[in-house]
């Protein structure tokens, strides 16, 4: 229902930003406001645009560059054939592509999605994907906080910041407070500190991720699983990194019973940020409370495979008091990708591409503590791990970016006691050039002055 604003609504909320009227809202500050006429280039046939359009793209020197970059994006080797299958014209309907009476093929690929993800985290069902891994990890939040009446949730300060930032958005809206958990010495959760929490305070859900932001493997042992479920809140599992659920143990078999991630390194491409493909999966205690929509597999009247959205909790779809969330679509497109990509691997390739990620992750290593740094926590990681540079890593990595080589991002952004450390990526499409081009940059990186 559209409700227009009342005059009294405009004048409180013009009077809250300190203007007079929305003229003097909108209006361009005078040192922004553009004085003369645009430059611009004037029609160009096809094959003339394409040059200039190349010719703009080379100024990019970036795109040369030797990258370490991971935390929460990943560069992973796509096979051609899922560009060539996703782009067919088939799965870019104008409209909503889940309408049963025309879409059974993409209902079909949404179905096979959820099947993949409830295969690698262990849960009993999936939706059929949300935004990105940030807000599945806010609609887990809600999910627990549904299930348990509660206002107060937990989250460790070793879970991606940009997801404990739209989290805290999301709880702020619904006046839930949120508690971040410490983390230990040796970067995973500090799980002392999160037992004590618990006697202070009932929380509807615990969220962990790994492996975490520092590419750690950071899970509940048995002690703290038991301790978390006594008091009734909802472990919650977060995997920001899809590849490891192929080398990693499952989420299930930790104990969690939700699990909120992000699948961009399952074939789809960085894209300067997204869009990505978030996803929900959970037991079936919790079937109600899952966002989005489900499809499932059924037969029609003539006894043939037919494909359904077999749960829309979402509020077009029901009443808005009875309503799981807002979704009001997802990212169906990315998540075609995602199964097509998982779909031409299999379960044996998808293994293999893990253990290679491994294997790269540990040569890297390897060779960065061979060069000076020294590793910052000594627990098992999968293809991302943190070095610590030994003087302000933003002054290490200016060094090495002036060579050439993105190393890694600086820590000390989000956590000012990590301020000389790297967090460093390798993947499959890291080399054993890279690393040691890497290698040799970064002895001389470490020795540089740093700036005043």
């Amino acid at each position: 229902m559209y409700t227009p604003h009342t005059k009294a609504d405009i004048d409180a909320m013009l009077a809250r930003v300190g203007v007079d009227s929305i003229d003097a809202l909108l209006q361009v500050p005078e040192e922004l406001r553009l004085r003369g006429t645009l430059d611009v280039v004037p029609a160009l046939p096809e094959y003339q645009l394409r040059r200039r359009v190349e010719g703009l793209a080379s100024q990019n020197a970036g795109a040369d560059y030797i990258s370490f970059l991971g935390a929460g994006a990943y560069r992973h080797y796509a096979p051609p054939a899922i560009a060539a299958l996703a782009m067919r014209g088939e799965f870019l309907t104008a409209y909503t592509p889940y309408q049963a009476e025309v879409s059974q093929g993409y209902l079909q690929a949404i179905y096979e999605w959820q099947t993949y993800i409830s295969l690698l985290t262990g849960m009993d069902l999936a939706d059929a994907s949300v935004y990105d891994g940030a807000t599945a990890l806010a609609e887990s939040a809600i999910m627990a906080i549904n299930a348990t009446g509660r206002q107060r949730f937990a989250v460790s300060r070793a879970v991606h910041p940009n997801y404990r930032a739209v989290l805290r958005t999301y709880c702020e809206g619904l006046d839930v407070i949120v508690d971040e958990i410490p983390i230990a010495l040796d970067g995973t959760t500090d799980l002392a500190a999160l037992a004590d929490a618990m006697k202070t305070y009932a929380y509807a859900g615990i969220a962990l991720q790994s492996p975490n932001f520092f590419g750690n493997v950071d899970t509940l042992d048995k002690t703290t699983l038991t301790a978390v479920e006594s008091t009734g809140a909802v472990p919650i599992a977060v995997v920001a990194e899809a590849l490891s659920l192929a080398a990693l143990a499952t989420p299930a078999s930790w104990g969690a019973k939700i699990v909120a991630g992000e699948a961009q390194s399952f074939g789809v491409p960085l894209a300067y940020g997204g869009p990505y493909v978030g996803f929900i999966a959970t037991v079936e205690e919790h079937v109600r409370r899952i966002p989005g929509r489900l499809v499932g597999k059924t037969v029609d009247n003539a006894g043939r495979t037919a494909y359904v959205l077999t749960l829309q909790a979402r509020e077009q779809h029901i009443r808005r008091e009875r309503a799981t969330s807002n979704i009001c679509t997802n990212q169906a497109h990315c998540a075609l990708i995602a199964t097509i990509y998982l779909a031409l691997l299999g379960k044996t390739g998808l293994r293999d591409v893990a253990a290679l990620n491994l294997e790269r992750s540990r040569e890297l290593a390897t060779v960065v503590a061979n060069a000076g740094a020294r590793m910052t926590f000594a627990v098992p990681f999968f293809n991302e791990f943190t070095a610590d540079v030994g003087r302000p890593a933003s002054d290490v990595l200016a060094a090495l970016r002036g060579r050439g080589i993105i190393a890694g991002v600086d820590l000390g952004r989000w956590y000012p006691e990590y301020a000389n450390c790297v967090l460093m990526t390798a993947t499959e499409l890291t080399t054993s050039n890279d690393i040691a081009a890497l290698a040799a940059a970064l002895k001389e990186a470490m020795r540089v002055p740093s700036r005043v």
